[in-house]
């Protein structure tokens, strides 16, 4: 049975397969905002990120897909130093937000903001900042994108070879471990900031916006990435970036959802302009691309054609297993599902609280 993760403002939502069609089951932490959720492939547990303002962040398990739920321990940064080149950080060294989690064999990944790293071996019990990231001199140049502070929502484990990791910061670019967070390289050549960024920094990777990074899990060197400035595709394991020519109606945007099995397939769903925060001419639709990026098509049937206002968050589109079935939540409460690609899609909800992520489980 296909199940979806829909994590919202006010609580968690799993939406069903069912013989009649998809499902809308009641929240989970009703009333409570929902950052990042995750089902682990490798031990099974499912995993709720929680954003609870004055009462922090806290982080669930459960063993029995969703059925109950215990408090496990959360990210948190060491006390900041009173001595020494992180004294005046300006960054708050308290997490305010799981952007990010990913799962390896045995490991969990999480990425927050501000931008530490944390990994947990005990299914979330104990965490550790990866300090070889957090304290690199480069971080004093890190900068938010739509936040204050930079933060990491993109974490991409290399299902050949768990100690390969590559992140993606907003704003700090893509960086990548091979020895398990021991040590990274910043790995954003061919991204272009020349529209936030003097001509001199065009090109620097430490300031590359990247609002999303994604990887073909059966070809793992092919990621596509949406950055603040267009599209980007790899081929060599995210070394090295090039950038797609603008496909209609917009190349701005925020999520991307990349083929489980075909590197060549990738969809995007497209925003007016960073200015302009929503579908241009009022139409939703969603871009795919099944030869590599050489050419696309705008797909919307099924979606609002005129008058739409929604927008798509980073981790608001998600394609299953399957490589046919996707699933698109946006920050105005709806929530669509597609079962041919992304050519067709049908409404679950327009109701829902702001939606910040969708996961098939």
């Amino acid at each position: 049975m296909q199940q979806l993760q829909v994590g919202t403002r006010k609580g968690l939502f799993v939406v069903q397969r069912t013989a009649a069609g998809w499902r809308l089951g009641p929240p989970h932490f009703p009333g409570e905002p929902v950052t990042q959720v995750l089902a682990d492939p490798h031990g099974g547990d499912w995993y709720a990120a929680l954003r609870l303002g004055h009462f922090g962040v806290k982080l669930k398990r459960s063993g029995d897909r969703g059925a109950s739920w215990e408090e496990v321990a959360t990210p948190a940064f060491p006390p900041k130093p009173t001595e020494g080149p992180w004294k005046d950080d300006p960054t708050p060294w308290t997490v305010d937000m799981v952007w990010a989690l990913e799962a390896g064999p045995g490991r969990l990944w999480a990425g927050a903001l501000p931008a530490g790293l944390f990994v947990s071996d005990d299914r979330g019990a104990s965490w550790r900042l990866v300090d070889s990231l957090w304290d690199r001199p480069d971080r004093k140049d890190w900068f938010g994108g739509g936040y204050d502070h930079a933060g990491i929502h993109s974490i991409v484990v290399d299902p050949r070879d768990p100690a390969h990791v590559t992140l993606a910061i907003s704003c700090a670019g893509v960086w990548q471990t091979h020895d398990g967070g021991g040590t990274w390289a910043n790995t954003s050549e061919g991204m272009d900031a020349g529209a936030y960024m003097p001509d001199e920094r065009r090109f620097d990777g430490n300031i590359q916006d990247v609002h999303r990074i994604a990887a073909c899990a059966a070809q793992p060197d092919v990621l596509w990435g949406q950055h603040h400035c267009g599209l980007y595709r790899s081929t060599d394991g995210g070394q090295h970036w090039t950038n797609i020519p603008a496909p209609q109606p917009s190349g701005f945007g925020f999520a991307v959802a990349a083929h489980p099995a075909d590197p060549r397939c990738a969809w995007f769903v497209p925003a007016h302009s960073d200015a302009q925060r929503m579908p241009v001419d009022g139409r939703m639709v969603v871009n795919v691309t099944r030869d590599g990026a050489a050419s696309f098509a705008s797909h919307g049937e099924g979606l609002p054609a005129h008058d739409a206002y929604h927008l798509v968050y980073r981790h608001g589109l998600a394609c299953a297993a399957d490589g046919r079935t996707l699933a698109m939540g946006s920050t105005t409460g709806g929530l669509w599902i597609s079962e041919d690609g992304g050519e067709r899609w049908e409404c679950v909800s327009r109701d829902l609280p702001p939606l910040a992520v969708v996961r098939f489980a």
